[in-house]
């Protein structure tokens, strides 16, 4: 019977390698993406007007005006992700607000927030309402 069992098993052993070998091939190749469906974000990283995240001031005053309007728009639990993911870019005293937002109501109430912290006419809007989800 172990004879049998060894000779089913030696004929079995390079089918199953074969089927295991043709399913890696249908895997995807990551990276090996159509070249004409760059990802969502792609716009907006390329759009380099300034400033940037990158560009934020490391002076005390301005990582806390950048705290301050970041905490209040944490603590404001009616806002969307997107809402809470802005970028807050403090140069100087003047603040930048960029990313995407859910809606008009959403791009007002944080610039107020901004405003709030920072003072009328040191705050520069550059939010964008996102499309709505599909």
């Amino acid at each position: 019977m172990s004879g049998s069992l060894n000779k089913v098993s030696r004929l079995l052993l390079p089918l199953g390698s074969l089927v295991f070998c043709a399913s890696l091939m249908a895997m995807p190749v990551p990276g090996n993406q159509d070249p004409q469906t760059p990802p969502d974000n792609t716009k907006q990283n390329k759009d380099q007007t300034n400033p940037t995240a990158d560009q934020q001031r490391m002076n005390p005053a301005d990582r806390a005006l950048t705290q301050k309007i970041r905490k209040a728009i944490h603590e404001d639990a009616t806002l969307s992700t997107y809402a809470h993911n802005i970028k807050i870019i403090s140069q100087d005293g003047k603040v930048t607000l960029r990313g995407p937002v859910r809606s008009e109501d959403e791009k007002a109430n944080i610039e107020a927030k901004a405003v709030a912290v920072a003072g009328q006419g040191n705050v520069t809007d550059q939010l964008e309402i996102a499309p709505p989800k599909d």
